[in-house]
């Protein structure tokens, strides 16, 4: 490996998730992946300071200071608040560097456009953060994957005061909206959702029904309101149930098996597959893929079309679930007003 190799990198925001970022960064340099963190970017300088300390890097309060005073910024991970990421991206993608954007992708359809617009006419390389598809039990279940005709997915988590900017259909179920249009690959025909808002001004636990061209179907429940953290998926197919769970990255599929003679049953057995995986932290998956995007310019494994896809769906349950709100008159109902 030569110093031409190293490809230059940066990390725009290190609240929790942007260290993260930072800290696979420097573990895959020791790793021995061609990568070399330059700088991490924030507006509280004191936290990039702290960061920089920690990662072995420089410090900057602005994407221009970075940009400006090292032109061999090659790439960039974009963690800032939503409402920046068109803003940072842009930004950067104007400056020639190549960018990975946290989910969601922007705070509207219109901003998702302008950034893949601005991505095409400049040349850019530009991955959506959605972090499942590098998920070592997500890769093990494309393979067996036929007919899904029915999905059964939570993702709860306990309060945080963490991406409270969003509502949780942007923040945790967005990851499942992405996998579940990735494994059904057909459009929304309807959308059924209410969510609550109980920790914070903003939807703290959903649950929703899609249904797709397909027949498919899909009911979500998403919770930053839990005493406890899952995140599964299960689905049927013809033949088939499929267990996946994100958290133990393993999958178990059952099958209607037959009697020694092969004969038909009134109580069939079930057989038990768990499909081989190989564990490793979906982060550095997703780094070490969007690195190696940039260094052959090749599309990434999630594109900002995949971003504007889960986006799109995204919205359109928020806007499900403030029509359900609107009937019930959830306004007074969250005021404690009687009924």
């Amino acid at each position: 490996m030569t110093a031409d190799d190293v490809i230059h990198v940066a990390v725009m925001g290190v609240g929790s998730f942007g260290r993260n970022h930072a800290r696979v960064y420097q573990q895959l340099a020791r790793e021995a992946v061609p990568v070399r963190l330059i700088g991490v970017v924030d507006s509280d300088t004191t936290r990039a300071d702290a960061i920089a300390q920690e990662f072995g890097c420089r410090a900057f309060g602005s994407v221009e200071q970075l940009v400006t005073t090292h032109r061999e910024l090659q790439a960039a991970s974009i963690a800032v608040p939503t409402l920046h990421h068109l803003n940072v991206a842009q930004q950067l993608m104007q400056a020639g560097v190549d960018v990975l954007i946290e989910k969601p992708l922007t705070t509207s359809l219109g901003e998702a456009d302008e950034l893949i617009r601005t991505a095409k006419q400049l040349g850019r390389i530009a991955q959506v953060g959605h972090l499942e598809r590098f998920n070592p039990a997500v890769g093990a279940t494309l393979p067996i994957l036929t007919q899904p005709m029915f999905f059964e997915v939570h993702r709860l988590s306990v309060f945080t005061p963490r991406s409270l900017d969003v509502d949780v259909v942007l923040d945790l179920m967005i990851h499942d909206l992405d996998i579940v249009l990735s494994f059904v690959n057909s459009r929304v025909k309807e959308i059924r959702a209410v969510g609550l808002p109980i920790l914070s001004g903003k939807v703290d636990i959903a649950n929703v029904r899609i249904e797709f061209d397909s027949g498919c179907v899909a009911n979500f429940t998403a919770s930053r309101v839990s005493t406890e953290r899952v995140r599964k998926l299960r689905f049927f197919q013809p033949n088939q149930y499929v267990s996946l769970d994100y958290g133990r990255q393993d999958v178990l599929v059952f099958r209607v098996g037959q009697n020694s003679g092969g004969t038909a049953s009134v109580n069939p057995p079930i057989q038990v597959t768990k499909l081989p995986t190989i564990q490793e932290e979906p982060l550095h998956a997703e780094l070490k893929s969007f690195l190696e995007s940039v260094r052959q310019r090749s599309e990434p494994l999630v594109g900002l079309e995949d971003g504007r896809r889960a986006l799109g769906v995204a919205l359109d349950i928020l806007a499900a679930i403030r029509e359900h709100g609107a009937k019930i008159n959830l306004s007074r109902l969250h005021q404690g007003a009687p009924s």
